[in-house]
């Protein structure tokens, strides 16, 4: 499925941003535009049944990621230079990554794990039936959002397919990288919904560099604006830098 893309930003290098459940590309306004101020063209999905992309008879992490490959494909040449999920946006950047293989990969609060038992099945009904909230208690759950956030959430929800929530009727797809195919690093928030110490510690294992906000809650680029981006380009310049060769390599040389 060809999807909707927002498009901006003339810089030589490009990013790929792909936002959660309920959302969608227009929740990214303030990183794209600090993106555009660090040389970032910026690439940003509404996955199926969100946004302006058209609804899919089925759902599922797999799907969503084909339909990100297929069309962005046609949109980069080559590897992207950072590929960027938020929620369910980040386990579907995972799957995009395995196969575009960009040059470095972000996950924000991502859905690599999902809770268990009664916990799980409550988190499955909260999307299926709870009511698209109104403004007042948007802003009563989130006290640190910018009005304008507050605004494109309202608009998001009202564009979303509820129905999307069946693509996690199986959770077993909710798991971290199988492999590292870039470096890669997960900003999570003070108290993740997804990602326990548990998990966090098995992302360390696997080569991730794993950082924590502080004072954020799920959707952690609009608790903390200012601090995440400190925190994604601090590490993308990191991963920029040429590492340094050992000395046996140098006086080969």
């Amino acid at each position: 499925m060809r999807l909707a893309v927002n498009e901006s930003g003339s810089g030589t290098k490009t990013a790929v941003l792909i936002h959660g459940i309920m959302s969608d590309s227009r929740a990214w306004h303030r990183v794209t535009a600090e993106l555009h101020e660090h040389g970032f063209r910026v690439l940003a999905v509404d996955l199926a049944g969100h946004g302006r992309s058209p609804r899919a008879r089925r759902y599922s992490p797999a799907a969503w990621a084909d339909d990100v490959v297929e069309t962005l494909t046609p949109l980069v040449d080559g590897p992207p230079d950072v590929v960027m999920g938020h929620s369910l946006g980040g386990l579907v950047a995972s799957l995009v990554a395995d196969r575009m293989a960009p040059r470095a990969a972000i996950y924000i609060d991502p859905a690599f794990s999902f809770p268990t038992g009664i916990r799980g099945w409550a988190f499955k009904a909260f999307f299926a039936v709870a009511p698209r909230p109104r403004r007042s208690a948007l802003v009563r759950m989130n006290p640190k959002w910018s009005a304008a956030d507050v605004d494109i959430e309202l608009a998001t929800l009202r564009d979303w397919d509820r129905r999307t929530i069946l693509g996690f009727a199986d959770t077993r797809p909710l798991v971290p990288p199988a492999r590292l195919v870039a470096p890669s690093l997960v900003v999570l928030a003070e108290k993740s919904l997804l990602i326990t110490e548990r998990v966090a510690a098995q992302l360390r294992r696997q080569g991730m560099t794993v950082e924590t906000v502080e004072g954020t809650g799920h959707t952690v680029f609009r608790d903390d604006h200012a601090r995440f981006m400190d925190t994604v380009v601090g590490w993308l310049r990191g991963v920029a830098k040429p590492q340094p060769q050992p000395a046996a390599a140098v006086a080969a040389a």
